[in-house]
């Protein structure tokens, strides 16, 4: 297949589950909305060493808000259940808590399965913090504590929820050169910003650093994506990049939803091929040996 000229591989991306929560941060304005989620987000690329895969969803305007200030929804993706709470209450307390005039609110918004869905104390643990001075507040339809700090309160929702998603989405952006397909790669996470329930872990939206599994160092369990490094092309034989490919990106998402995921992919690709200079679109995938979750790409793009 073909789109805008460009060769669309008939293969698959391989996705896995993973468990995940989705937050309201608010502050006084867009700029403190802005610095708070960029340092919560932070270290959030990939659960290989991350503790969570974590990004922005969306933006939120005032009047969309519980205390009526712009916020943002954050979502951090982990793949053990057991540490949803910890991690995302760590978080919360060192990136949130300590940023200037930010609250914190549940924004769960769907997931996999409903019935599964489950809750984590965020506000019903960092209110210690407030050293018996915290307060329970009953101005939201839904219990949160106000914390004494040094610049007023720190309102945070009580409980917040989460649920089960998928992680690793994606997409190959496959072209000439480094400009060429960083432009694809960056036109792809534009389109894909307005995506309600999904992130994009990497920097920028964008990995450079595709790994496959295992390594042939013992201690590692994902390493560089040789096949797909340029520079080898001519070292290894198993490489997968034809005459003239030059430059690989993967854009790598994480969503709430299968639906979520398929329409990222679908827009994603759309804005890429646009771009002069990108020669293949193609995904990353493991034989099926690491996700149970698969989207072909001649599939999402129907």
């Amino acid at each position: 297949m073909e789109l805008n000229g460009v060769e669309i591989e008939d293969t698959y991306c391989e996705a896995f589950g993973s468990f995940f929560s989705r937050i309201l941060v608010t502050a006084i304005n867009e700029k403190w909305v802005r610095i708070a989620a960029q340092i919560a987000t932070g270290y959030g690329t990939s659960t290989i060493h991350c503790d969570a895969e974590a990004g922005i969803d969306v933006f939120v305007p005032a009047d969309k808000t519980p205390d009526n200030r712009p916020g943002v929804i954050l979502m951090f993706f982990i793949s053990d259940k057991k540490k949803v709470g910890n991690i995302v209450m760590n978080r919360l307390g060192q990136c949130v808590l300590t940023c200037p005039t930010t609250a914190c609110f549940d924004a769960l918004n769907g997931s996999l399965d409903a019935e599964k869905e489950f809750e984590i104390k965020i506000g019903a643990n960092l209110r210690y913090f407030g050293d018996k001075f915290e307060e329970k507040i009953e101005t939201y339809p839904f219990e949160a504590w106000k914390i004494p700090v040094m610049d007023g309160e720190f309102i945070v929702q009580s409980m917040a929820k989460a649920g089960k998603g998928v992680a690793g989405g994606n997409f190959l952006i496959i072209g000439k050169d480094q400009e060429s397909t960083l432009e694809a790669a960056e036109k792809s996470v534009e389109a894909i910003k307005d995506v309600i329930n999904l992130i994009t872990p990497f920097p920028g939206g964008i990995a450079r650093s595709g790994s496959k599994v295992g390594s042939k160092y013992s201690f590692l369990h994902a390493s560089t994506n040789d096949p797909l490094c340029p520079t080898l092309k001519g070292k290894i034989d198993n490489s997968l990049l034809k005459e003239g490919e030059e430059c690989v990106y993967e854009v790598i998402f994480d969503g709430a939803t299968e639906e979520a995921i398929k329409q990222a992919m679908k827009l994603g690709i759309e804005a890429a091929v646009k771009i002069p200079g990108v020669l293949r679109i193609s995904a990353g995938n493991y034989g099926g040996k690491l996700g149970k979750f698969q989207y072909n790409l001649l599939d999402v793009l129907k």
